[in-house]
């Protein structure tokens, strides 16, 4: 963050050199003298001048304003006249709002360096900036001679005299402009939209019929013509147009697309829907017109009704055809959600990623579909080719990594967390490179490889020191080899507090203090555990036994031990605890 403090006391010294540099440099003008002659350097004298500019030039790159001023004014005490020091010091005092110095700076700089493009430029900024417009049609206007080669110049009049509803001089800038570039459709099409500002429809027309016979081979100036007619009322012309174009081009997709408005246009609603037809089935009509088509017909059909049996015919009969743009089958597929269609969606969105791998919003709308299913084979299935179309897209790799542990297969699960690992960068959302480690950790100890998972989980939690699973985890990994119970505390307790009534933090939280010996405490939280577990695990229940056997309730206990019995515990010494009615620890 910026130092106010010492921007003030620069922008201060600043304004104090600025104040002294105009009584020196400019006082002689203030006081109406004439203009100094031009100043000759010695090569002594232009090798400082150089060294100050090119040193106020590093210092102003730097952020070094004062000093690079301060050097300027160096600069003029040798050359007054110099231009390039003058359009310099223009800048600095256009930022301190200085603008009667920044004006007289700019116009010397003009005035002494006429051949500078640049400096004309940004005089005309500045005359433009502070609203003073006929100046800088003045400026302007001696630029189009000085620099013929230039456009700009003519195209900033252009939109001066645009603001200033000055017509007969933009048609006169635009026959300027026609000159140097040649007849084009930007021109003629600005001339058009100028001449129907003058109301003069003849010339307005005119210009567009000179832009045919122009280029009389291109159709697409022939079809502009009948979308000019159309737009102003004109339909007979229009529709002569088109069909002049499509009598020499039938599949010409810019006519028969503009036929289809002219039918719509002319209340004709059965041809407006064939033409529609004609064109969404034409190989040669490109996919962005008919995308275009499409949003179009979606739009009518809602509007009319919402009757979606046209639309999804269209789309099928569209489909039947030698696509190759994803475009079309995505808008299909996301028609077809938007009716709550989604298994109908599933094989378009598979089209879309056949045609185009890359495409992963569709591979992600399909993941969603899988999951909802609990299909993980299907998200296999899907995202493998994913990964390898994009690389880049964690989100794949948490996919797979899911399904992989639903398949179970970790040693997959660590192999695809490991790669998405590679592919992390400082811009990665940093939630999802903790879940990969998370995950690592829990098939790391799935495997007996406690030290690697309890690496990953730390990693986890520098990643995002809020990822309750990886806390949770964790501090139940840590809880049943009885070590680090202080920091297994600590941990767990972050994941109750952040869901209080989550089962499996709930017991994980009583373990932790059964094992520090802390029994009251932890039949409290074992009660809150069983209580919101509603499938009542083995697990949790014989957690419970074990708890209320230290607090003394014996039958209680049993009654939790036989609970967990009928789950289908695999505990190897719950059938002794029933027996024996005592705790047998593990």
């Amino acid at each position: 963050m910026m130092n106010t403090g010492k921007t003030k006391i620069w922008l201060v010294a600043l304004a104090v050199m600025a104040f002294a540099f105009e009584g020196a440099a400019y006082g002689t003008e203030r006081r109406a003298k004439p203009v100094q002659k031009r100043v000759e350097l010695s090569a002594e004298q232009q090798r400082k001048y150089d060294y100050y500019f090119l040193e106020a030039m590093r210092l102003k790159e730097k952020g070094e304003y004062a000093s690079a001023f301060d050097l300027l004014r160096h600069c003029l005490d040798l050359k007054p006249d110099a231009a390039s020091a003058l359009y310099e010091a223009a800048q600095y005092y256009t930022f301190m709002r200085m603008m009667p110095q920044a004006r007289s700076a700019l116009e010397k700089a003009v005035v002494n360096a006429p051949d500078n493009y640049w400096y004309a430029q940004g005089l005309v900024a500045f005359y433009q900036s502070g609203k003073e417009q006929d100046k800088a049609v003045e400026l302007l206007e001696k630029m189009t001679e000085r620099f013929p080669t230039k456009l700009e110049p003519l195209f900033n009049l252009l939109e001066i005299y645009g603001q200033q509803e000055k017509y007969d001089r933009m048609i006169a800038t635009l026959d300027r402009l026609e000159k140097r570039m040649g007849k084009n459709e930007q021109l003629s099409m600005e001339k058009f939209r100028v001449y129907l500002q003058m109301k003069d429809d003849k010339k307005a027309f005119q210009e567009i019929e000179s832009l045919v016979k122009e280029y009389p081979m291109d159709m697409r100036y022939q079809v502009i013509l009948g979308d000019v007619y159309l737009q102003n009322g004109k339909q007979e012309e229009a529709y002569d147009a088109y069909q002049k174009v499509l009598s020499v081009e039938p599949d010409n997709p810019m006519a028969l697309y503009s036929m289809a408005s002219y039918y719509e246009q002319t209340g004709q609603k059965k041809l407006y829907q064939q033409q529609l037809d004609t064109l969404l089935l034409n190989r040669k009509v490109s996919s962005d017109i008919k995308l275009n088509v499409m949003r179009q017909i979606i739009i009518e059909n809602e509007q009319a009704g919402g009757d979606s049996a046209r639309v999804i015919s269209l789309f099928e009969k569209v489909m039947r055809e030698d696509v190759d743009d994803p475009q079309l089958p995505m808008l299909f597929a996301q028609y077809l959600l938007s009716k709550n269609m989604e298994e109908a969606s599933i094989p378009v969105l598979e089209q879309v990623v056949d045609i185009d791998p890359t495409n992963n919003a569709a591979r992600l709308m399909l993941v969603s579909s899988a999951a909802k299913k609990e299909d993980y084979k299907q998200i296999i299935k899907v995202c493998e080719p994913g990964i390898e179309a994009t690389p880049d897209a964690l989100e794949l790799y948490y996919y797979l990594a899911i399904a992989y542990n639903q398949a179970e297969r970790p040693d997959s699960v660590l192999s695809v967390c490991e790669k998405a690992i590679t592919h992390v960068t400082p811009q990665s959302p940093k939630e999802i490179v903790s879940d990969f480690y998370a995950i690592m950790g829990d098939m790391y100890h799935s495997k007996e490889q406690q030290e690697k998972a309890y690496a990953a989980y730390d990693s986890a939690l520098v990643y995002n020191p809020s990822n309750i699973t990886a806390l949770n985890n964790y501090a139940y990994f840590l809880s049943l080899e009885r070590r680090d119970l202080d920091k297994a505390e600590e941990m767990s307790y972050k994941a109750v507090k952040a869901e209080p009534n989550n089962a499996t933090f709930l017991d994980t939280y009583a373990w932790i203090l059964f094992e520090k010996g802390e029994y009251a405490e932890a039949r409290i939280y074992i009660d809150s555990a069983i209580k919101n577990d509603t499938e009542k695990s083995a697990e949790v229940l014989e957690h419970c036994g074990d708890i209320y056997y230290m607090t003394g309730d014996v039958e209680g206990a049993v009654n939790y031990w036989k609970q967990a019995l009928e789950k289908g515990s695999e505990s190897k010494t719950l059938k002794e605890k029933i027996e024996k009615r005592k705790y047998v620890a593990r």
